[in-house]
């Protein structure tokens, strides 16, 4: 079925009586607009002392009293008075003659009420002026805003309140309600094809979508499809697409939630919106319901400082009773993902809830040109594109990382207005991720001289080294937050290293700083990363795989956990005397390691020298120019112990 034209929208007509209503709006401002404009009769303004004077004259039939102003009607109709003799005439134009002659016989003066005049009411009942007094009172706009117009607001409050609460159904402004995503069939499809790299995760879910599908065929023969499938895998491996292309394959609604967004800072929400979450799938059966970021919502309880029962507690309490209260004829499946199934509650695992766990690995090379393929269909790529020779250089990148390479390689193209994206593109976005951005940093002499040999020193012990992963580029140019990097990139996917590789990356980390003492005389800051690496390494060796002389033995290590994790504390499980012979292997492993590097380094003195110099030169040099400098690499030997 083809999708509508999402571009174009059909006008909506207003209801009569919303029309009316505005046409009467607009009308009542005409009105009024027309009546504030009319002439009216205006009031003499007299000052005081000539109010007075008229009084006592008798030209003063009735006053009006509010406040301190005074209104009335003369008895006789006057001409305004002339000013005082010592005050300047302004010049009248000669069109303004017939309004200076023009009488009053209203009039309109102020009341001196600081001073006072107590003479006022008698010369009034002298010569019998009718007085009217009245409370001064605000405009009636003023008592609007001051007393009407709260009223009317809080009605509104209160009538929009009640709507928000029978829209919602469960509770006021809808706290209580989901706030999950609904896709259906009129959105842009996802199926498996668009999902690449993940094959074996592919088949595990074959069943779920053959089970919305045909449900009756499961159900008749008394068979259970699981409940729950939790997706585990590394981020960017693709878990919340695989999602959604169950939905797109089955044909099913597919409501979409983070974990994070069931918990809210009242307590009991959480727990509402799990229920709001399971009515709406329910009713719309058959349905998958989707939970990003599991871990958000659904870590072990008890956790951290104290056992309270905290919200995001109540929230997972409610969870497993709703997964748990599931009838085996209903047709709703919840799907979740996490890249932290270590932290999840043992009930969340249990047979009847997430019963099936999928794992959605890093894809191998075969499966990166599948992601390659789907995220370079709609590009333009020039003749020299080598999909295969990319994902077999992209070792240990997900899927979102080859859709930014492939988005930073287009980006670089358009940059340059070409239409057609070459393989010198994808090069230079691989160095943008891999390596980070070039940087402009000026930097002296001296600092060049000592990357060179840094540098230089790592990728002549990387060259030299058979077991060693090969050098792809030299630069002493900063990327990142790096002044200079010696890149290297494995021959084919690892699972397993043995311990010649991981020795052979002991040297290459340690041949930077041992490059510096020997061509420069002295050590810099520069190898501060390397020592780090070197050191956990060497501890990993020696605690966790047992390569070092301390036996095949694995002494568990909490580097690793979370603060404040499972227990508060968690205690060694080997003695003080153990803990300082690991230490004193590490060393030794570390200081055998680095002599073994300096005395390559002191060998090839000539190469790494040729090689500082040609970084001096150029900044970069590839493996193609290795070659011609540090000549061919020697080859493997896995039967060889280092």
């Amino acid at each position: 079925m083809a999708e509508p034209n999402r571009g174009t929208t059909s006008p909506v007509s207003s209801p009569p009586h919303r029309s009316l209503f505005w046409w009467v709006v607009f009308l009542a401002l005409i009105i009024w607009n027309i009546w504030s404009f009319l002439p009216r009769p205006t009031a003499l303004a007299l000052p005081y002392s000539v109010f007075v004077a008229q009084l006592t004259a008798g030209n003063v039939a009735r006053v009006n009293i509010v406040g301190d102003q005074l209104t009335g009607a003369l008895v006789h109709p006057m001409a305004p008075p002339e000013a005082p003799a010592g005050e300047a005439k302004r010049p009248q134009p000669s069109t303004t003659t017939a309004v200076s002659t023009a009488t009053f016989s209203t009039f309109r003066t102020t009341f001196p009420s600081v001073v006072g005049d107590p003479s006022l009411m008698p010369l009034f009942a002298a010569h019998h002026v009718i007085v009217d007094v009245e409370t001064p009172s605000a405009p009636w706009f003023m008592l609007f805003l001051s007393n009407g117009l709260p009223v009317v607001l809080m009605l509104l409050l209160i009538v929009w309140m009640g709507r928000q609460a029978a829209s919602s159904q469960a509770g006021l402004f809808g706290f209580g309600r989901t706030r999950a995503r609904r896709y259906t069939e009129d959105r842009p499809k996802i199926t498996f094809a668009d999902v690449a790299g993940v094959d074996e995760a592919k088949a595990d879910l074959t069943e779920v979508v053959d089970f919305l599908r045909n449900p009756r065929k499961y159900q008749e023969i008394g068979a259970r499809i699981p409940r729950g499938v939790l997706l585990v895998g590394p981020p960017g491996t693709g878990k919340t697409l695989l999602a959604r292309a169950i939905a797109g394959e089955a044909g099913v609604p597919f409501f979409s939630i983070s974990g994070s967004e069931f918990v809210e800072m009242f307590v009991g929400v959480g727990a509402s919106r799990v229920r709001d979450l399971f009515v709406q799938a329910k009713a719309a059966e058959p349905a998958i319901v989707f939970i990003d970021e599991l871990d958000a919502v659904g870590r072990r309880r008890g956790a951290g400082v104290g056992t309270v029962n905290d919200e995001r507690e109540q929230t997972l309490n409610q969870l497993l009773v709703e997964m748990d209260g599931f009838d085996v004829r209903q047709q709703v499946i919840v799907l979740s993902a996490t890249n932290r199934p270590d932290v999840l509650d043992p009930a969340l695992l249990r047979h009847g809830r997430f019963d099936r766990e999928v794992v959605v690995p890093l894809p191998d090379w075969r499966g990166r040109v599948g992601i390659l393929r789907i995220h370079t269909g709609h590009l333009h790529l020039a003749a020299d594109v080598d999909l295969e020779r990319l994902a077999r250089t992209a070792t240990g990148l997900s899927g979102a990382d080859l859709a930014n390479l492939c988005n930073e390689a287009v980006l670089w193209t358009a940059r340059h207005n070409r239409t057609e994206v070459t393989m010198q593109d994808f090069d230079h976005a691989w160095d943008k991720i891999v390596l980070g951005a070039e940087r402009t940093t000026a930097l002296t002499p001296r600092d060049r001289r000592v990357l060179a040999c840094h540098e230089g020193g790592h990728a002549v012990v990387a060259w030299l080294t058979p077991a060693a992963d090969p050098v792809r580029k030299v630069t002493i140019v900063p990327h990142g937050r790096t002044l200079g990097v010696t890149e290297q990139l494995p021959t084919e996917e690892r699972y397993n290293m043995s311990r010649g590789d991981l020795v052979a990356r002991l040297d290459v980390m340690l041949a930077g700083r041992e490059s510096e003492a020997l061509v420069l005389g002295d050590v810099t800051t520069g190898a501060e990363n390397d020592l780090i690496h070197v050191t956990r390494l060497a501890r990993r060796m020696i605690t966790r795989w047992g390569m070092g002389s301390l036996g095949p033995v694995a002494f568990e290590a909490n580097d690793e956990q979370p603060f404040l994790g499972y227990q508060l504390a968690q205690g060694r499980d080997y003695s003080d005397a153990t803990a300082a012979r690991i230490d004193q292997e590490v060393q030794r492993l570390v200081a055998e390691r680095q002599a073994a590097a300096r005395q390559l380094l002191i060998a090839a003195r000539a190469k790494l020298d040729s090689l500082a110099e040609a970084l001096l030169a150029d900044e970069t040099v590839t493996d193609e120019q290795l070659v011609g400098i540090l000549g061919s690499r020697p080859t493997v030997n896995p039967a060889a112990a280092l």
